[in-house]
């Protein structure tokens, strides 16, 4: 018996060429995931301006793709337990890229907004299955190594993708920014596609192990703990895309005047995120997670609040503590996820991703309604949203022993 544990906690891949091609892969799942999902939003105001729309409804080139994504969630789960993790990536990826390459040809606004949204469907199959796959695949005492590489290839995709499209679309058009943004998709796309091992440890559910997947679902759903968490997934994603989706738009017009291929600088504060989320981890260690949590989501409202008067360094730097605040509440809330699920970790996962996407699809559309009236309604609109995430931490039990049924220590 001893025997069969020890080799039941090294069946994954560690340290061999699977691994190594495991770790590309999902890397490139990571950078072509977030690439295509978010860089729209350094195309905003090329877009309201060539399609002669608001800036509310060139946002919904984001928010339309991420309700896709965070109505497809629980489906890909269901799709890749009939045919596996790596199958149900690889067709996500391809029907991603597809009609990620359809996207500069719409012929109208309506149809680019629905091709979006189906892009956003096919992106659901990749976030969730590729740490699913992951923890799988990869041996336990590498997987976190492993996770941070796909991590680090959604921020660096993300980053990329908006800095990538702006100066095309500065040059050219949106569409030329579109195109160029799916043809390195597509070839981030090949690269997972060919190099990913096939699974090992994949095992099909039986038909009576369906039932408790929604029986998981509901469970979460009664969960109080775990509502304080999806509302700070829904909230504070919300407010983050929020900020993006329109601080360029603001950049490019009086007093500031940016150009637009400049203005996708600000994208690079996203960077701050890499060094914020260990920061936090280290703290919440220490103090614990609630107290983290709490900080963070104050500072956030901070940063929105120094965004307000139009002076570009101060904008910049209210930006900045803006963005390393977010991170590292979404660093605490998602792990958060995980300890407090009593039941049906994954689907409790699962919903925090739909919620935490339903919030940067709503809250990014809401953004611009508050931004036509101008930006100060934007900042306090954000202010509000993220000071809302804090009370519902702040006034729950939330980490407390009676909320969760468990030690204050297990919880921090």
């Amino acid at each position: 018996m001893r025997q069969k544990r020890r080799d039941d906690a090294v069946r994954g891949h560690r340290r061999t060429r699977a691994y190594r091609r495991t770790v590309v892969a999902l890397g490139a799942v990571g950078m072509t995931t977030f690439a295509q999902l978010y860089y729209p939003q350094a195309l905003i105001p090329a877009i309201s301006r060539e399609l002669d729309v608001t800036a509310a409804d060139a946002a919904l080139t984001i928010s339309g793709a991420t309700v896709g994504l965070a109505a497809a969630v629980l489906g890909w789960s269901w799709v890749a337990d009939r045919f596996g993790r790596g199958p149900a990536m690889k067709i996500a990826l391809v029907a991603s890229v597809v009609l990620g390459l359809l996207v500069p040809f719409a012929p109208s606004y309506e149809v680019l907004i629905a091709v979006r949204v189906l892009q956003g469907v096919a992106l659901g199959g990749t976030p969730a299955l590729a740490l699913t796959y992951l923890a799988e695949e990869v041996d336990r005492r590498d997987a976190m190594a492993a996770a941070g590489t796909y991590i680090s290839g959604t921020v660096l995709g993300g980053l990329g993708g908006r800095l990538v499209a702006a100066p095309a679309a500065d040059l050219l058009d949106w569409r030329a920014g579109a195109l160029v943004v799916a043809v390195l998709s597509a070839l981030g796309a090949l690269l997972a596609v060919l190099v990913l091992p096939a699974a090992r440890n994949f095992r099909r559910p039986a038909r009576s192990e369906h039932g408790p997947l929604w029986a998981g679902v509901a469970a979460s759903l009664r969960n109080p703990a775990l509502l304080v968490l999806y509302a700070q997934a829904f909230l504070l994603m919300g407010a983050h895309v929020a900020m993006y989706n329109y601080l360029g738009y603001r950049l490019e017009q009086p007093p500031f005047g940016l150009a637009p291929a400049v203005t996708a600088v600000i994208f690079l504060a996203g960077l701050s995120g890499a060094v914020s989320a260990r920061v936090a981890g280290r703290l919440a260690s220490r103090f614990g997670r609630r107290p983290v949590l709490l900080w963070s989501s104050a500072t956030m409202a901070a940063g929105a609040a120094l965004t307000i008067p139009d002076w570009l360094p101060t904008v910049l730097f209210g930006l900045l503590i803006f963005t390393t605040a977010y991170f590292s509440a979404h660093s605490i809330a998602s792990g958060w996820v995980g300890p407090t699920a009593t039941s049906g970790t994954a689907q409790a996962t699962s919903l925090y991703s739909l919620f935490y996407y339903a919030g940067s699809s709503l809250v990014g559309w809401l953004g611009g309604l508050a931004f036509d009236v101008g930006w100060v309604a934007i900042a306090v609109m954000l202010i509000a949203i993220v000071l809302t995430a804090f009370a519902c931490v702040c006034l729950t039990l939330l980490g407390r022993r009676r909320l969760l049924g468990a030690e204050p220590t297990d919880m921090a």
